[in-house]
């Protein structure tokens, strides 16, 4: 009886495991169905067979450490909806409300005023032709282009559509109508200034002067000493384009045609404005982004001497290409000194210890707006591993939507140049042309966020990290936000000359006026006298 007894005892412990486990199992497989229901991973998806890049280009991508590479192919966005960032942040900061991260600031009421004043009149009979020859890269085209549209005011000529650089870094080979809209350009431009395409064939032979103008010159200059060439020339070509007119005391009306011609007049072309516009949306589908200037190619590096974290091999490679560009003046420069003055664009690792120090959090999606970063995946490991979701225009279009524009590099920074307006935030790891263009472009559109890095001040932090007297954390977080509070594209007049230069450096050391058209272009809406455009 004992041992009956004992055996049903048994058993019924045996069944009891059983059941246990069994209803272990069950809870175990609710909790998983649970988290991929609720918690969907933030990968995206591939892209379906006719997004995809082409296998050849798809093959080329390596990995790194058993990460993938940043450039490896993602989906654009309008097919895969990447969870938004979380509510809160865990930066080192501590929690931190990520809706304060996207608030841009205050505009204080400004709003564009560039309408002429009363006694601003058509333009008159034209004295002559004046020819332009741009030079640099995209945004240094613009600017130049913008200011020759005044300077075609100011003398009085007949504006003949500017010629791109085709002979600079980049050798890009495309004409004004690929890069912008010509036939728009010359009507927006009607009542200020006589544009044409091209010089009348009778003029093809005529008498010119070719003629470099003064850097930073005022309107005195050009009444004086270059409209009086009308008298002995029918065609005046200038060589170069680049800050050839002054930031500061020119009329109002000048100042105000040099806004209407960059910000209504000089629009892309229709191809370029459609494709920029595309990306925008495929980024936005995202949530809200950061468009990263990342000006780490290897001609900015070769240019300003700068080789933090390179190898000899890399540095050297950057020397010799500095040494070979003739029109490129500074030869020997120390990298350790230019980078202590805050001369150097901040590395891919070091912007991504400024982002996570500014809160942040992993899954944002940052818009990289560059070329070929130089040494590739290898160097964007740093930035890659922090906040993976990293995108570019070859990433959000397919071979054959990006091919058009490919080897015209004009036509490929006018794609980060939309995409970069448009972003929640820009960031520039530099101030070069296209960073001080699109901050000037986002304050005259209302103040939109732009967070300009101080290098000199992050590179004295990120130096104590690597001696190893200073740790990411807290500490960092609190000074790098603390430094930056100012630095977010609020509304501010114009900075003049830096105190006690003279000559040309004083005019060198001024804030250029594409960088901030306040007060010329912007007025706060209840002291407004005239009516915004």
């Amino acid at each position: 009886m004992q041992r009956r007894r004992w055996r049903w005892r048994r058993r019924l412990g045996l069944w009891r495991k059983l059941l246990t486990g069994a209803i272990g199992c069950i809870g175990l497989l609710t909790l998983l169905c649970a988290h991929v229901l609720l918690f969907p991973s933030s990968r995206v998806p591939k892209l379906p067979d006719s997004y995809k890049l082409s296998m050849q280009q798809e093959i080329g991508y390596q990995k790194l450490g058993g990460e993938q590479s940043w450039l490896l192919e993602v989906a654009p966005p309008h097919l895969s909806i990447v969870p938004p960032p979380s509510a809160k942040l865990d930066a080192a900061s501590g929690t931190l409300d990520i809706n304060k991260l996207w608030k841009p600031p205050p505009n204080k009421d400004y709003v564009p005023c560039v309408n002429p004043s009363s006694n601003y009149t058509i333009h008159g009979e034209s004295r002559g032709y004046l020819l332009v020859h741009t030079n640099g890269g995209l945004n240094q085209m613009r600017a130049g282009i913008c200011d020759m549209v005044a300077v075609a005011r100011i003398i009085n000529a007949t504006l003949v559509i500017p010629e791109l650089d085709k002979r600079s870094f980049w050798l890009d080979t495309s004409k004004f109508s690929d890069v912008f809209d010509e036939d728009h350009f010359i009507s927006s431009l009607a009542n200020d200034v006589k544009v044409v395409k091209k010089l009348p064939k009778e003029l093809a032979h005529a008498t010119r002067v070719v003629k470099q103008f003064r850097s930073w010159s005022g309107i005195d200059y050009y009444q004086e000493n270059i409209a009086s060439m009308w008298d002995d020339y029918q065609v005046i070509r200038a060589s170069k384009s680049d800050s050839r007119l002054a930031n500061n005391n020119l009329p109002p009306d000048i100042q105000k045609l040099r806004c209407r011609a960059c910000y209504e007049a000089l629009r892309f072309s229709p191809r370029i404005e459609a494709m920029g516009k595309l990306l925008v949306e495929r980024m936005r589908s995202f949530g809200p982004y950061i468009a990263l200037h990342l000006r780490y190619e290897k001609d900015m590096l070769a240019f300003s001497g700068c080789t933090h974290d390179l190898s000899p091999q890399e540095a050297d490679e950057l020397k010799i290409i500095r040494e070979s560009t003739v029109h490129w003046k500074v030869k020997d420069i120390n990298s350790t000194e230019q980078r202590a003055k805050g001369y150097c664009p901040l590395t891919p690792k070091e912007v991504g210890m400024f982002l996570s120090a500014l809160g942040f959090p992993s899954n944002t999606p940052i818009y990289i707006a560059a070329g070929d970063i130089y040494g590739g995946e290898l160097h964007m490991a740093g930035l890659h591993s922090r906040f993976p979701l990293l995108m570019n225009k070859e990433k959000l279009t397919s071979e054959g939507e990006l091919e058009p524009f490919l080897n015209h590099a004009s036509q490929m920074a006018a794609l980060d140049y939309i995409v970069s307006v448009e972003s929640d935030i820009f960031i520039p790891s530099y101030s070069g042309n296209m960073a001080r263009a699109v901050e000037g472009h986002r304050r005259f559109l209302g103040h939109r966020k732009t967070i300009s890095p101080d290098r000199r001040a992050l590179v004295r932090l990120f130096n104590k990290i690597e001696q190893g007297t200073l740790k990411e954390g807290r500490k960092l977080s609190a000074h790098i936000v603390e430094i930056h509070k100012r630095r977010q594209g609020s509304p501010r007049k114009r900075k003049g000359p830096i105190s006690g230069t003279k000559g040309m450096d004083r005019f060198r050391s001024e804030e250029a006026f594409y960088v901030n058209p306040l007060p010329d272009c912007l007025c706060q809406r209840n002291r407004q006298r005239r009516t915004p455009f």
